[in-house]
């Protein structure tokens, strides 16, 4: 079974990503793990990508793609794979087709994790992080014993710049720029399979599993 899972920042994708490993066993493929990887490995892939990065630039989608390609072509992906943080976009997921067309296979299906923004927001600014052990609370679902401090530590906590509304808002809005022509995409091939991502973490994969698995 091959694999993409789209779900804005606070959707829980990472959470169900694990679930989908487990009930699956095929690997979930994290675009940054492998270009990391790849730059950690010195393959020649990996020096290109990494002369981008100490740039601060972008790295080049003919580059990601490159990386992508061969880890699909490692043995722990015969059986399937699940892609997490690519294609993020339309260029990326024409790339994506040709090469797998090239490899003879192709994507089974897009689960698609959708969530509220009002509520992404809530659960994403909730967040706060220890400065002493690195430990994270969640104000509304996960909150300390005592405000503001660490119940391991006793050390104070903060709100981290990314966890701000107003970074939030510009993450979300980034994502919804690139993912909207992404599932307009996938929808007119028949692969997507949109989800409510609100919900019990069990209950949403079980949304997944009927989804996928029909």
């Amino acid at each position: 079974m091959n694999l993409i899972l789209l779900g804005p920042p606070g959707s829980g994708k990472g959470t169900q990503a694990q679930m989908m490993i487990e009930r699956y066993h095929v690997p979930q493929i994290s675009t940054g793990d492998i270009l990391r990887g790849a730059v950690k490995e010195k393959t020649p892939l990996g020096i290109e990508a990494k002369r981008y990065m100490d740039q601060g630039k972008l790295v080049p989608d003919e580059v990601v793609v490159g990386i992508v390609r061969d880890r699909l072509k490692v043995s722990d992906c015969n059986s399937g794979f699940i892609l997490d943080g690519f294609p993020r976009t339309l260029p990326q997921a024409e790339a994506l087709d040709s090469t797998l067309k090239e490899m003879e296979r192709g994507i089974d299906h897009v689960v698609n994790i959708e969530m509220d923004k009002d509520e992404l927001i809530k659960r994403l600014t909730g967040r706060r992080t220890c400065r002493r052990c690195g430990v994270m609370y969640h104000i509304i679902f996960d909150p300390p014993k005592k405000d503001g401090i660490c119940d391991k530590c006793g050390g104070d906590l903060y709100q981290r710049d990314d966890d701000k509304e107003e970074t939030i808002k510009a993450r979300l809005q980034v994502y919804e720029k690139q993912t909207t022509p992404l599932i307009e995409y996938y929808r007119k091939r028949g692969a997507l399979r949109s989800i409510d991502g609100m919900g019990e973490i069990k209950e949403i994969f079980q949304k997944i599993a009927k989804a996928i698995e029909l």
